[in-house]
């Protein structure tokens, strides 16, 4: 079981990276994009944005916690 185990958190752990850079640049285009906005309606959007970017990146913490704790629950396999 320890092989599927390590697979799993070893795929976690990129998707967390990934989804962290990704989120951490999105946000700094985003925050840029409200800063710069000259139309009320377009700050709007982007502060819509920040805001999906910030709940997906809390998502995908949750989502990894999660697999930390179910993996850890699986019995190990006794021979």
């Amino acid at each position: 079981m320890a092989p599927i185990t390590d697979l799993i958190l070893t795929w976690t752990h990129i998707g967390q990276a990934l989804v962290g850079s990704i989120g951490a640049l999105a946000f700094i285009f985003a925050f840029l994009w409200k800063i710069t906005a000259v139309e009320a309606k377009s700050a709007l959007a982007a502060k819509q944005w920040i805001q999906r970017i910030v709940v997906g990146t809390i998502g995908v913490e949750v989502a990894g916690s999660l697999v930390n704790i179910l993996t850890s629950s699986v019995p190990p396999l006794s021979h």
